[in-house]
């Protein structure tokens, strides 16, 4: 009986280590991990938060940028917005015009979001180079799930692109580069050296000591 016990209790228990062991190799195997490149950014993954500033004014990036390098960035945008004139709103709204148009308004009576509404004024330069870097930080609880594009001079061919297309609003002026360390360095360096030469110049021109004093 004894025996018959101890035979019973060793299947239990090895019954037991066999479901343990099979729990913790499913677990292994079927464990769930974050893949190491999102499928699909919700942040700017490319830039991250606020990777998009650029020490170049955004004037001057204007005022380098390039229509139809812009029209070739539009190309992300495309799945969700059309941009010829009297085009449909889709996803998003038609972007005909918008350069200079009150923010969150019109097009067609699109479904804006309150957040976007909320932000007031219309799309001028800055703001729409703020709002393409990152649409939820811009107004943030946006509908868009674009993450924004990181490269600065992406950005500004985009807009040029947007201001082609019905808007035309005068670019702002580019602004002056302030002078360089490198550049002022070799004029220090003449003033220097100008600085002996005046010296032994007023030596030279120096009027001659009387006869008395010679004597």
């Amino acid at each position: 009986m004894d025996n018959r016990n101890n035979t019973i209790a060793g299947w239990v228990l090895f019954a037991g280590i066999c479901a343990l062991g099979l729990t913790i190799g499913s677990g292994m195997l079927f464990a769930s991990h974050d893949p190491h490149k999102p499928g699909y950014p919700i942040e700017d993954a490319e830039g991250g938060e606020g990777g998009g500033a650029s020490a170049v004014p955004l004037p001057n990036l204007l005022a380098a940028a390039d229509v139809t390098k812009g029209e070739a960035v539009f190309a992300k945008c495309a799945a969700c917005h059309t941009i010829n004139q009297g085009g449909a709103n889709g996803i998003g709204p038609n972007l005909y015009a918008t350069m200079g148009e009150p923010i969150g308004q019109g097009k067609a009576g699109f479904a804006f979001s309150d957040a976007l509404k909320n932000v007031g004024g219309t799309w001028d330069f800055e703001k729409m180079d703020h709002w393409l870097t990152s649409p939820r930080k811009f107004a943030n609880g946006t509908k868009m799930s674009f993450a924004g594009l990181s490269n600065p001079e992406d950005r500004a061919n985009l807009i040029v692109y947007l201001n082609a297309q019905g808007s035309n609003l005068p670019l702002p002026a580019a602004e002056a580069a302030p002078a360089t360390d490198a550049a002022a360095a070799p004029a220090a360096g003449a003033d220097k050296a100008a600085a002996p030469a005046d010296a032994a110049k007023g030596a030279e021109g120096a009027p001659a000591a009387p006869a008395e004093a010679k004597k």
